[in-house]
C-alpha cells in the first residue's frame, strides 16, 4: 500500500449522494423483502451499518445474501421496505445514481481493455476530465500495486492481479459504500489470506465502508468488525465475530459458525449460579446459567472443541485431588493432524462422541495421543453454552 491514499473529493457528489447526520448509521435497511415468483429470497431484513465499518453478510448458498447485496447496489429493487443511505431512500434509484460501487465475484473485467482502461471506465462514463482520469488511475494503480502492468489485458494477468484491477476500478469513483460479492473465491489459499490482510488495511486507511458477502466463516471472522448471518432470507444473528462464536443465540448459529460439540438435554436442576443438566450422550453436565432463560422441554448444551481438555488422568484441583466436574471418560476414535492443532474425536463411555482441538505446542509428538488410547476429556461449566433446540 502507498503512504498517500486518495480521498473522496471535497464537494464532489454523484447523483443521489448523501451523508449521514452525526450519530446516524450510514446505511439503514428497513423491512426489505424480495420475491422471485413464490420464493422469498429476502424476507423482512432490517439492518444498520455505520460509516467506516467492515461488515460481512455470511450464510450458506441460497440464503439471500447476494440478493440483498444486489438490492443495495441497485441491480434489484425491493418489493417491500426501504434502503436509506445517509437518511435518503435509494431503494428505487438506478445503480449509477448511487454513491455505491460493487466488485463482482467474477471481477467482470472488459477482456479487450487494458488494466488502465478497465480502471478508467467508470470515470469516463462520469465525464471526468481526461487529465483528472489519468491522475486518478495512477493513484489506483499505485494503491493496489499494479505498477508496470497498466498496458496488459486481463488474460495476461494472474487471478490475484485481476482481482486487484477489479478492486481499483470499484474504488476509482471513491464511493461511500463498497460492496464485495465473494471477491476472494477464485484465489488460492495463500493468496486469499494475503489479500484479506490487504483489503483490511486498505479499508482502515481509506476509512471507507465495506460490505462483503461470503459463505466462508473464517474469511468473515478474519475481515469483518461485525457479521450478519443469514438463513432462509432472514438475519439469524448480527454481532461481532467473538459474540457469534462464543455466544450464539441458536443451535443453528452454533453449528454454522465454527466447529461445535452439541449434546441434547431435557432436564435441569439449579445449583447456585449453575445448572446441572441431564444429557442423552454425555450424562449429567454442570453448566453456567445461560444469559437468557431456557424454557421447559428439550434444549442443547454446546462446547467448542478448543475448550475441551484431554489428559491421561483427568483434571486435578489445587489440593491435588481429582475433580469430577464435567469429566468424561472415553477412547481416542479418530485423529486429524492440522499443523498448528490436532483434532481428536473421543468415543465416550456414555455413548456419545466428543471432539477436542489441541494446540501442537511441541515440535515432536511426545505429548500426542494415539488411536484407541483411554483418555479423560474435561471442561468447566463456563465452557458450556445452553441453547434452545
Amino acid at each position: 500500500m502507498t503512504d498517500e491514499l486518495p480521498r473522496r473529493d471535497a464537494g464532489a457528489k454523484t447523483a443521489g449522494d448523501a451523508y449521514p447526520a452525526a450519530g446516524e448509521p450510514l446505511l439503514r435497511v428497513e423491512g426489505v423483502v424480495k420475491t422471485f415468483g413464490t420464493f422469498r429470497a429476502v424476507d423482512g431484513v432490517s439492518l444498520e451499518i455505520k460509516a467506516g465499518e467492515f461488515f460481512a453478510l455470511l450464510g450458506p448458498s441460497g440464503c439471500g445474501k447476494t440478493t440483498l447485496l444486489r438490492m443495495l447496489a441497485g441491480f434489484e429493487a425491493p418489493d417491500e421496505g426501504r434502503i436509506l443511505l445517509g437518511g435518503k431512500d435509494i431503494a428505487q434509484a438506478l445503480p449509477h445514481e448511487r454513491p455505491i460501487n460493487m466488485m463482482f465475484q467474477n471481477y467482470a473485467l472488459f477482456p479487450h481493455l487494458s488494466v488502465r482502461d478497465n480502471i478508467a471506465f467508470g470515470l469516463k462514463r462520469a465525464n471526468m476530465a481526461r487529465s483528472d482520469i489519468a491522475t486518478r488511475v495512477a493513484e489506483m494503480v499505485a494503491l493496489v500495486k499494479l505498477e508496470g502492468l497498466e498496458k496488459r489485458k486481463p488474460d495476461q494477468l494472474s487471478g490475484g492481479q485481476r482481482q486487484r484491477v477489479a478492486l481499483a476500478r470499484a474504488l476509482a469513483r471513491r464511493p461511500q459504500l463498497l460492496l464485495l460479492d465473494e471477491p476472494l473465491a477464485a484465489l488460492d489459499k495463500k493468496l486469499r489470506e494475503n489479500t484479506q490482510g490487504e483489503l483490511m488495511e486498505l479499508q482502515r486507511r481509506l476509512g471507507m465502508t465495506f460490505i462483503i458477502v461470503t459463505h466462508d466463516q473464517e474469511e468473515a471472522m478474519t475481515m469483518a468488525s461485525r457479521i450478519g448471518v443469514m438463513k432462509s432470507g432472514k438475519l439469524a444473528q448480527v454481532g461481532a465475530p467473538r459474540d457469534l462464536y462464543e455466544a450464539p443465540r441458536s443451535r443453528w448459529i452454533a453449528e454454522f459458525v465454527g466447529d461445535i460439540n452439541l449434546f441434547d438435554a431435557e432436564s435441569k436442576l439449579r445449583d447456585g449460579h449453575r445448572l446441572v443438566v441431564g444429557t442423552r450422550d454425555a450424562g449429567a453436565l454442570v453448566v453456567a446459567e445461560p444469559r437468557e432463560p431456557v424454557g421447559e422441554g428439550k434444549f442443547s448444551v454446546a462446547i467448542r472443541p478448543e475448550k475441551v481438555k484431554l489428559s491421561r488422568r483427568g483434571p486435578v484441583s489445587e489440593t491435588g485431588h481429582a475433580t469430577a466436574i464435567n469429566r468424561l471418560d472415553g477412547v481416542i476414535a479418530d485423529i486429524c493432524y492440522l499443523g498448528g492443532t490436532t483434532t481428536y474425536k473421543v468415543k465416550l463411555d456414555t455413548g456419545g462422541m466428543l471432539q477436542a482441538s489441541v494446540a501442537n505446542s511441541a515440535r515432536l509428538d511426545v505429548d500426542a495421543y494415539s488411536l484407541n488410547q483411554q483418555i479423560v476429556a474435561w471442561f468447566t461449566p463456563d465452557d458450556c453454552v445452553v441453547l434452545p433446540s
